[in-house]
């Protein structure tokens, strides 16, 4: 197995990049075209717990586009292979000082392209 194969690597760094781009802008249907289509898709936030893909899309549609803007630090892409990586960033957002957030990502390739199958997401006091 190749670690960071640079086409798999930049692949996934720019489908990182856009979604970001469409969560600070609450693309909601770009957001959902992120994630795998799937029931056994899971997404844990900070305060809720989604599991499959229509649970994941009703929370994007339901929250706020309010305080989306974030800073991200430390952002580490790692590929396995060609059809599966994790992306894991630190966040801050100006409206949450003293905070520092997390996000860890588990991306797979499919025929329509890479798909977030598993997200983890929350935010802690800064240590």
């Amino acid at each position: 197995m190749i670690v960071d194969d640079p086409d798999a690597k930049a692949e996934v760094e720019a489908a990182f990049a856009a979604y970001e781009r469409a969560l600070v802008a609450n693309d909601v249907a770009a957001l959902a075209g992120f994630f795998w289509p799937s029931a056994q898709a899971i997404r844990y936030g900070g305060g809720e717990n989604l599991y499959g893909f229509e649970a994941i899309r009703a929370f994007r549609a339901a929250r706020s586009p309010a305080g989306l803007a974030r800073t991200l630090e430390k952002t580490q892409i790692t590929t396995f292979g060609r059809d599966y990586a994790i992306a894991a960033t630190l966040f801050r957002r100006d409206g949450a000082p003293g905070k520092v957030g997390r996000q860890m990502q588990t991306w797979a390739r499919f025929p329509e392209g890479w798909r977030i199958v598993a997200a983890h997401v929350s935010v802690i006091d800064e240590p």
